[in-house]
């Protein structure tokens, strides 16, 4: 089975800092000690085997130490010329704080790197302190949304991790800024799903977003949310994001190693291919390879 896997997580605790590393808390994602430690190509190629051949991986940035963001691109680029890990990563979705007063200069550094593709910053508030990530409405402030504004200067794209809540600020955002590729992470993130009020805010909008030409989704994370999840519980949300945005802008991704703690590499990427089993030749090799690879500007 050949896939390229847009969003995946390299990350290297023995050398570099990630906050997130440096304590427990109380999360939805659950306890992520097996996973707060090395996790490099090679493991990548590991848990891929011999059952899935990974063409392509698209990096996103892994809440690398804020203080020094361009440092983690840096460390990929270096990673990707070693001959041993065949170019990956092809592409990288790096860090920066659009908030920040000097955001132009880190976005500067990371498009002098020829594998940076786009931005991601994590945009999820939640009112339950369970889910929330930020604890503030970035997409909400005037200087926020002012250095969005920059990310087309640099031809880079914006990985949109939010909940439903936050999709209609979204849309806005989206509608805004017609230039800019927003790729909607996770799915949208459906962590209020056990309602039927939760399950419309977040299908509308899904539609909502999928509205937008410049918005596309990665139907991945599944596992975060779905701790004891089967490919008929994943089923409806993976269906519906592909309804929505066709499967010429929606990507099938593993989110590994996070969703490592809930399944091994080869079920998920099985689990995808039996949702779509019986969908045309077409829209299989787009949802599993031809949509990252122009989305994402990798030329194999």
């Amino acid at each position: 089975m050949k896939i390229i896997d847009p969003h995946i997580h390299l990350w290297d605790p023995r050398s570099h800092r990630y906050p997130w590393m440096d304590g427990g808390g109380d999360s939805f994602v659950g306890d992520t000690a097996p996973i707060r430690r090395p996790y490099l190509v090679t493991d990548l190629l590991a848990d891929a085997g011999s059952d899935i051949q990974i063409e392509a991986v698209v990096h996103i940035e892994g809440n690398y130490d804020p203080a020094e963001p361009v440092e983690e691109t840096r460390w990929l680029h270096a990673l990707a010329a070693d001959p041993a890990h065949r170019g990956m990563p092809q592409a990288i979705v790096a860090g920066a704080d659009l908030s920040s007063v000097d955001v132009e200069t880190v976005l500067a550094a990371h498009a002098g790197h020829p594998n940076v593709r786009g931005i991601r910053q994590i945009l999820n508030v939640h009112g339950n302190p369970r889910y929330d990530y930020v604890g503030r409405h970035y997409m909400h402030e005037a200087v926020w949304r002012s250095n969005f504004r920059l990310l087309a200067r640099h031809g880079l794209s914006f990985d949109l991790q939010i909940y439903p809540s936050q999709m209609g600020d979204a849309v806005r955002l989206a509608r805004d800024n017609p230039e800019t590729l927003l790729v909607v992470n996770h799915a949208g993130m459906f962590v209020d799903r056990g309602s039927v009020a939760g399950w419309r805010q977040w299908r509308d909008g899904m539609r909502a977003l999928a509205a937008c030409p410049n918005v596309a989704v990665k139907i991945s994370g599944l596992a975060m949310i779905d701790h004891a999840w089967t490919t008929e519980s994943i089923r409806p949300y993976a269906l519906e994001a592909i309804d929505a945005f066709g499967a010429d802008r929606a990507m099938f991704a593993s989110n590994f190693p996070v969703d490592r703690l809930y399944g091994d590499y080869v079920r998920v990427w099985r689990s995808f291919e039996a949702i779509v089993s019986d969908a045309t030749e077409y829209e299989r090799d787009a949802l599993f390879r031809s949509t990252a690879r122009r989305l994402c500007r990798i030329a194999l």
